[in-house]
C-alpha cells in the first residue's frame, strides 16, 4: 500500500490542477490562454510538471479570505500604508448622503435652501402627520371594537362585564 502512495499523490494533484484549471475564469489565467494551460496540464500530468507550472505561475492567487498575496503586500509597500477612514471622517462618504438625501426628498442633487424645497419638506410633513392621524384613529377605532367584542362574548357566557371573574 505505501508503493502507492506516491502514485496516488501525483493522480490527486494531477486531478486538483486539471479542475482548478478548467475552473477558473479566464481573466485570472496568467502569462498563456487557458486551453494551452489545460493542455500542458494534461500531457505533462505524469511528471508533475504541467501541474506544478499550473499552480506557480498559471492561475492569479489571492490571500486567506480575498486580501492581497504576500508578493501583492510586498510590491505595494512601497506605496504606503493604506489607513482606513471612518465613514464621518471620510468628505466623500458625506456628500454623497448628503446627494442621496436630496434625491429622496426630491430636491435634487443641486437643491440649495431657499429654492423651494422647504415648502415641499413642509407639505411633506402635513402629509405624514396626516397619515399618522388616521393611522391612530384606525387604531382606536379597532381597540374599541375589540373590547366591544370582549364585553359581548362575556355577556353571552354569563359572565360579569366589568372584566373582574
Amino acid at each position: 500500500m505505501l508503493r502507492l502512495l506516491p502514485s496516488l499523490l501525483v493522480l490527486a494533484l494531477w486531478i486538483y490542477a486539471f479542475i482548478d484549471c478548467l475552473t477558473t475564469p479566464e481573466k485570472e489565467v496568467r502569462h498563456l490562454p487557458k486551453v494551452v494551460w489545460i493542455i500542458i496540464v494534461l500531457l505533462f500530468g505524469t511528471v508533475l510538471l504541467g501541474p506544478i507550472a499550473w499552480l506557480v505561475a498559471g492561475k492569479v492567487r489571492k490571500g486567506p479570505r480575498g486580501e492581497a498575496t504576500l508578493v501583492e503586500r510586498h510590491r505595494d509597500r512601497d506605496r504606503g500604508p493604506v489607513r482606513y477612514v471612518a465613514p464621518d471622517d471620510n468628505p466623500e462618504f458625506l456628500k454623497s448622503l448628503t446627494e442621496e438625501n436630496r434625491n429622496r426628498t426630491g430636491a435634487g442633487a443641486g437643491a440649495k435652501p431657499g429654492d423651494g424645497t422647504e415648502i415641499e419638506d413642509e407639505v411633506e410633513d402635513k402629509k405624514d402627520e396626516t397619515v399618522l392621524r388616521n393611522w391612530e384613529a384606525d387604531l382606536r377605532r379597532r381597540e374599541e371594537e375589540l373590547e366591544r367584542r370582549e364585553r359581548e362574548g362575556r355577556r353571552e357566557q354569563g359572565g360579569p362585564e366589568d372584566g373582574t371573574p
